[in-house]
Order: structure tokens, then sequence, then C-alpha cells
């Protein structure tokens, strides 16, 4: 027993020493975390450098993008080829995709030998010899009558400019084939496919193979990101943000980045990590200088990189008794198949010696138990450098989310990874050290990057159907040249009818006479009451208006809420509580005795006999005050006055907010004639010539007409630009069939047309998975603040996913772009049919000059031409388009409906003074 403990004490010693003498030796081989963290930052950095336009050139680690820009849903579907050319075997695939709900998938492959003179020989030989194996398969698997789209697998950095194409950078690992450099692979197999007449094969995508496996995880984890492979060469991918990929257009949605990590380190950033084998390694290599990354953790270089170290150990006396055999000597004798046998936890002494002695080394028990710890050395730097590596991306991914904890999956591939007894469980191990708050799956990918190619052929054929039907759907918003001209003609056609005696009852747009018979002209001045009512707040303003040199506007206001038993009660209770507020107003103010002229902003439909007469047509937004339709609001007001007995005021002027508009810009520019509001609603107004004014008496001067455009089309007259969705929207409207083109173009309505959309999207399965959240079916859930929002150029798609969370609607990253794109869709139209209508407009007011060119500012008002970010854009080179004699200038008003209706009033005031002398 005694004897049996001597002989334990005795080999743990032994190995000990073993072990500390391989340590001391290979000190520079053995990476302490901080090392680690000190190269994931380095890594991190060089990925920075390779996204950018101006640093790519010089960077190493080239981060190409691979035109991949979806991972799978699930709800692939379809039969695929696969080719796959860059390991140690060439191979052939067919891939069945089924959409059974289940999300399976089968294979059937074929493995081809990659002969040396293949792989070194000459392109042409290379191409012809991958379509000869192909048409073998197909003809195998009975196919020839078959169309079937094409993946091929290439694991060599590729430039693409699309998914289809790949122009080859540098050959790797043990590839040296001529005159394929700086050429597209994906033409060169194509023609080597077309000699073949009896075989008809698309090529449909050019994928990496690291690509390939984070896309066959993908299948089966929808949270795998990242891919990784270990094997012959090693290599990362992940989904990077399309904002930060200077190198490829546009900002939207995510792409998958090849970042061809192999040559990490070929500027020199490594070199005080390199050891005097890594040296000698890479001089022998077929690429000197390149690849130094994966020379120090692929499987093609640790078999080379023990044989260098056992070499130097031997020749040095420490190894073998300083005997060196003639196979020690021999390039590529030792491979990564005996690192691996070596490091077995229970047969790996007793392999070491038997692949020692095959060397004709005749090993001693301490040269086997040195030579494993070699081995253990080598492969474990390669975990930890690869786990190094792949921290720096799991760290940008959960940078670029925003998250302080990220859960995510990493599909992983290669040789190394799955036969090396230790390599697995190290690489874990050292990443979950290296990025804590990282929550990280490993997937082993079953059928590599085969099916993987054909996962990513898949999902292009998905996502080519999906645009046709994206496209179906958004086309009817699509507006030509030609139809906006034909909406102009329709507008103008609408606006003379609106004018003349006989046709303005049956008008849709009805052209209202406002009595406002001039714009500013710098002369007005005095104090001036304005009455602001449009709402569910009530406003009552006290503007000074100076003229001459000092010329300026002061205003001081106070807003009142209008109780909703008010809004909904009586006439006269409404008009007393309206008199109330003006009473304290005057109160605050310290002026109630004084008579002070008033204009009253009302924003509901009014017919006007004069610019203080204003018989209310209809209440709109909510107001259902009884007595108050077909009545003249002013003398409401005035009564209301009397009734209280406090003071008294000089009622000028009924004005609508879109001629307060004009006229506030016009008192900055006297060359405004015309108001627009683009916002909750739409509307118009402009100076006409008196004379083409028939339903009011005289030929002189000119009057603002309110043209009350929302209603253009309720004749039907653009019923040919109407969609499935207007429909629905005017339907389920409080007023249906009436203000049709206001609710194409209004704030008010633009939201809903969204909803209408997204759901019929969803319905076809286009988004949110399918399923019709609670939220989406809420009519006015998608206000028109949230378009503007998720337009926003500046908004990442990880914003509107929060906005649609918001909303209660979980979305992926794809279905955010298709929102967007449905958002972007809906308002352009909105700004176009608005250019339209106002082109018709200012080419009126250049007829009505009779000039060739018409210089003419327009004053502008509501929140969709202010805060939408590219409404206001579209409007302008509309009408520039529309009326190119026309030279428009847009004006923004300030404060339309209080500033204008006190100068509108002071502009009556002062045409009253002029008119009595």
């Amino acid at each position: 027993m005694f004897a049996v403990h001597l002989l334990a004490f005795h080999f743990t010693k032994l190995k000990e020493d073993q072990i500390k003498k391989v340590d001391r030796y290979l000190y520079h081989m053995r990476l302490s975390d901080d090392v680690l963290l000190d190269v994931m930052a380095r890594f991190q950095a060089e990925m920075v450098k390779g996204l950018g336009r101006d640093t790519n050139p010089t960077a190493t680690v080239k981060m190409l993008p691979s035109f991949v820009r979806s991972l799978p849903d699930g709800s692939e579907k379809g039969d695929f080829l696969a080719v796959d050319l860059g390991g140690s075997q060439f191979r052939a695939h067919r891939v069945k995709v089924f959409d059974d709900g289940k999300q399976s998938s089968q294979l059937e492959s074929k493995f081809y030998p990659t002969p040396k003179e293949v792989i070194q020989g000459n392109g042409a030989e290379l191409f012809d010899y991958v379509a000869d194996c192909l048409v073998d398969f197909i003809e195998t698997k009975n196919l020839k009558h078959k169309k079937l789209p094409l993946g091929f697998t290439f694991s060599f950095p590729c430039k693409q400019t699309k998914l289809e194409e790949g122009v080859l950078l540098a050959w790797t690992k043990h590839f040296k084939v001529r005159g394929v450099q700086e050429t597209d692979v994906v033409s060169s197999l194509r023609k080597a496919l077309q000699k073949h007449k009896d075989i008809d094969v698309d090529v449909l995508a050019l994928v990496n193979d690291t690509v390939g496996t984070m896309m066959t995880c993908g299948y089966d984890d929808q949270r795998c990101e990242v891919g990784l492979i270990i094997g012959t060469g090693t290599n990362a991918c992940y989904m990077e943000e399309m904002r930060h990929i200077d190198l490829v257009e546009g900002d939207e949605g995510r792409m998958c980045i090849n970042t061809e990590w192999g040559a990490f380190g070929d500027d020199g950033a490594l070199d005080d990590l390199r050891t005097e084998f890594d040296r000698e390694l890479d001089l022998g290599s077929l690429n000197p200088g390149k690849q130094l990354f994966e020379k120090m953790i692929s499987s093609l270089y640790l078999g080379e990189l023990v044989r260098l170290i056992l070499l130097k150990m031997t020749k040095e006396g420490l190894l073998f008794n300083g005997k060196v055999s003639t196979a020690l000597l021999t390039k590529g004798k030792i491979e990564m198949k005996h690192v691996s046998a070596m490091e077995k936890y229970k047969e790996g002494l007793s392999n070491t010696k038997e692949i020692l002695t095959e060397l004709n080394l005749f090993p001693s028990e301490e040269d086997c138990i040195a030579v494993q710890h070699v081995c253990t050395i080598v492969s474990f730097r390669s975990a930890n450098l690869c786990a190094a590596a792949l921290a720096a991306i799991l760290t940008r991914l959960r940078e670029n989310k925003k998250l302080l904890r990220m859960r995510t999956t990493v599909g992983i591939d290669g040789g190394l990874y799955k036969t090396h007894p230790q390599y697995a469980k190290r690489l874990h191990k050292v990443v979950r050290r290296l990025v804590p708050n990282c929550d990280v799956r490993f997937l082993l990918s079953v059928s590599g990057s085969g099916k993987g190619a054909a996962m990513v052929t898949a999902v292009a054929y998905r996502l080519a159907a999906q645009r046709k039907q994206i496209d179906a759907a958004l086309a009817p918003f699509l507006l030509s040249l030609e139809t906006l001209r034909e909406v102009k003609n329709k507008m103008r056609t609408e606006l003379e009818y609106g004018l003349k005696r006989e046709t303005q009852a049956i008008a849709t747009v009805k052209m209202l006479p406002t009595y406002v018979c001039g714009t500013p002209d710098g002369t007005e001045k005095g104090k001036f009451l304005a009455l602001d009512l449009g709402g569910t707040n009530f406003r009552v303003l006290l503007v000074k208006i100076r003229s001459g040199r000092r010329r300026s506007v002061q205003m001081y206001n106070k807003i009142f809420a209008i109780p909703l038993e008010i809004m909904q009660g009586t006439g006269e209770e409404l008009f007393d509580h309206i008199v109330q507020c003006i009473a304290d107003f005057l109160e605050y103010m310290g002026i109630k005795g004084a008579r002070l002229p008033l204009g009253f902003t009302f924003s509901f439909p009014c017919r006007q006999a004069s610019i203080d007469k204003g018989t209310l047509v209809g209440w709109t937004k909510g107001f259902k005050a009884t007595d108050c339709e077909g009545e003249d609001v002013v003398d409401m007001l005035r009564e209301a006055i009397r009734r209280r007995n406090e003071f008294d005021l000089d009622i000028v002027a009924v004005v609508n907010d879109t001629v307060g508009t004009m006229m506030t810009c016009g008192y900055e520019d006297p060359n405004c004639e015309i108001g627009l509001i683009a916002g909750t609603g739409s509307n118009v107004c402009y100076m006409e010539d008196m004379k083409n004014i028939e339903i009011v008496e005289g030929n002189e001067g000119k009057m603002c007409i309110n043209t009350e455009w929302g209603g253009f089309g309720d004749n039907g007259c653009i019923d040919n630009i109407r969609t499935k969705y207007d429909i629905e929207v005017d339907e389920g409207s409080l007023n249906p069939g009436k203000q049709r083109y206001e609710k194409m173009t209004s704030g008010m309505y633009l939201g809903e047309i969204v909803r209408q959309i997204l759901i019929d999207l969803t319905k076809q399965g286009l988004l949110f998975r399918g399923q019709i959240s609670e939220s989406l079916t809420k009519r006015g859930i998608f206000e028109t603040k949230f378009l503007s929002q998720i337009e926003s150029d500046r908004l990442a798609l990880l914003q509107v996913r929060r906005i649609l969370q918001q909303l209660g609607l979980d979305s992926t990253c794809d279905d955010s772009i298709i929102v967007k794109e449905v958002c972007g869709a809906v308002s352009k139209r909105a700004a176009q049919l608005c250019g339209a209508g106002l082109a018709a407009i200012v080419e009126k007011k250049r007829e009505n000059r009779g000039v060739e060119h018409l210089q003419i500012t327009v004053g502008v008002d509501g929140t969709l031409y202010k805060l939408h970010p590219h409404f206001s854009r579209v409007l302008r080179e509309t009408v520039k388009e529309l009326a190119p004699q026309c030279d428009v200038t847009f004006m923004l008003s300030e404060d339309g409906s209080g500033k204008g209706a006190a100068l509108i009033t002071a502009v009556a005031k002062r045409l009253h003074n002029v008119g009595q002398k």
C-alpha cells in the first residue's frame, strides 16, 4: 500500500515539475484576464476603424458588409441548393424548409474531396470542379427537372455590394488559386454552371461560412445574432446597426457584418503578444504577415505551433534527451487531431506516448507530461484570444441596444470547437468572465454553413415575396407627376365652381368670402382685443400695435378652459361663459372701462355676409351647444355682453384661423397673400380679385377667400386616388363622405390611415408575426405625433421600436423598418396632395395678375408643417414642380388666431376710416 502511495506521490511530483518547466518556458503564451481585457479593447477599436468610411482602407479587421439584412423568422419555406467551399472538403446540399409552424427543415448532403491541384491551381479549373460536383449531386438526387435557387458558401474574405456578388480580397487557409483575387466569384461560378446546359440553377446569395453558421442557428433560435467559426480558419460575424456602417448607403435596420477577424494584428497591434514561435510559423506559411490572429487560434496552425515549440525545447535538451527526429523537423507532421488526442482527459498521456513514438521520438514519462502541457497552453491561448475578441463583439451588441444586461445566442461551428476535448468549456468560461453582463447561449450549428447558405437564400426569397406584397399595399400612395398635375387641375376647376354664382351651391370647395379686403400696410396702430375659440381652451388677448419706425406688436393673453357641460350645453350658456372670461381678463389687465375694437377668431365653418357677421354652418371638434347652428355668432356674443351689462366692446371682425395666419405673415411681408393651415385640419385662404367673386357685389379691389378646401373631392372627383384605407378611415369617421381631401392631408387622419395599413399588412403575415394586438384594433391610437417621431432622421430603429412598444406593438427590427416606410408613404402623399392644391392657387394668383412670373409669399401654420421632419420639404418641392413660373416663399406664422385676429381688426378699422373720409 505504501509503495502505491509513494508511486502516486512520485508521479504527482514529476507532473508538477514538468508543468512548471513548460510554464516557465512558455510564459508569454499564458494570458491573464487583464491582458485579455486589453485585447478586447484593442479589438473594439479595430471594429470601429473597419466600419468607418475614412478609416476602413487602413483597417486590418475589414468588417465586410454581407448584405444579409434579416435573420430567419420561422416563416421561410421552399426547396434550396447550397454549395460550401472553404473547409477541408467541398460539400453540396439540398435543404427543404417547411412552413408547418414547427420550423422544420430537411438536409441532404454529399461530400467531395478538394484535391491539392484544384485548390492551388487556376480559377477556371476550381469553378469547373465546383460546377461538376454540383451537377453530380443534382443528378444523384434526381433534381435535373427543377429550377432551384442556390446559396454559395465561400469561406474567404470577399467585398460585397449586394447579396449575389462577391469580389475575393485574398485567399486564406491552404487555398492559393491563381487568377481569382479581385474578381467576382459568383459570376465565375455562374459561367462554369452555364457550360452544363441541362441544369437550371440560379445563384441567389453568396455567404461566408460564419454568416451561414449564424443563419443556421438563427433558424432554431431567433436570439442568435452572432456567428463564430473555430476550425481550419477562424472568423466571426454579427448583426450591426446600419447607421454605424459607413460603407453601405442607408441608416435603416441592421446588416450582418463579416468581421474577418483573422487579420487582426496584421498591422502590428498584437506584436507584444506574439512569440518567437508565432513569428517562425508565419514566415513558413503561404501568406507571411497576413492573418496573424488566425495563426494564433485556428486548427490549421496549432499543430505546427506545438511542433515548433517541441523542436526548440528538444534542441535545448529539455525534451527527448536532446535527440531530434527527422519527423520532428518536418513541417506539418503534428496536426490538430494529434493535439486534441494528446489533451484527452483520461487517455491523453497514452495517446501522447503513441503519437511521439510514431514521430520516432522515444519519449519518457516526463516527456509525455511536458508535451501534453505544451498542447494545453497552445490550445488554451487560442480559446482565450477567441474569447477576448468575441467579448468585444458582445459588448458592442449590448451597447448598440443600450441595454445594461443582454441575453443573446452565439451560433458556433468548426472542427476545433467541436472535436477538441476541452476547448468549448474553456471558451465559454472565459467569455462569461470577460462580459458578466451578457447572458450568452452557445448553440452548436448541427448542419453547418451549407444549410446556412440555404437559409440566407430562403430569407432572401421570403423578403422578396414580402417586398412584393408591401410594395403592392403602398403602390396607391405613390403619386406620379402626371397624377399630381391632374389633382392640381381638378382643384383649379373646383375653385372656379366655388366662385361662380350658378355653381357655388353645388361646389365642394365652398370659397367663402371673408370680407377681409386688405392686408396690413404697416400703418396699423392701437389697442385691440382678440378672442380665440376653436377647441377645448378659449383665449382672450390684448394686442398693442405700434406703427412707424418703432413698429411692433405686443401681446398679453390668458387661457380659460371650456368645461364639457358648457361645450355641449345651450348656446346661451356657452356665450355667457365666454363673456365671463372676457370680464375676468379686462379686470386682470385693468382696462374694463375702455371700448376696444375686437376680432373674434371662430374656427368653425361660418357663412359671412359682412366682416362682422358670421352664421355658424355646423359645429365640429366636439362642440354641440344648442340653438347656435344657423345663427349669427357675433349677434350671440353682443347679446351676452348686453346681458352682463358690465362693459361694451366694438366687435369689428369674425375671423377664420387660416385668414389670421395670412394676416400675421402679411404684417411682416407685404407680399404674403395666401394663408395655409397644415395641422390637425387643412385649409387655405388667399386674396382674390373682387371681379372674380360673383357671389359678392362689386368689382373693385380684393377680398380674402376662405376656400374650405378640405371638402375637395366630396363629389367623387378624386376617387381615382383614394385607397381602400382612405375609404375605411372615412367610413369610421364622425362625418362619412365629407372633407375627403382633408382626410388624406391633415394630421387628424394620417395616423388612422397608417393604422389601417398596419392591420392589413399584419393580416397578410408581413408584420408583428401576423398577430393583431388589441391596441392595434383601437381607433385613434396612432396619433400623428408618432408619425413625426418615427420618421425623424435622427431616430434609430431602436427608438422606433420603443415608440411601437409604448403603443403596445411588440415589433422586431424588420417590423420597425416596415412601419417607418408606411408612415413615410402616407405623410409624403399628404404633403404632395397639399402641394398640388396649393400649386392650383398660386397659378390662379399668377393669372389674376397677368404676369409671366409670380413672386408670392405663403403664410403657414399647423403642427404637421412645423413638426413633421419631411412634410414641409415635400410640400415646397411639389409646389415648385407643379407651378414652375411661381417663385413661392413659405413663411411660418406666429399665432395666426390671436395676433392675426387683432391685425384683421386693425386693417378693417383702417379701411373703414379711409372709407369714411
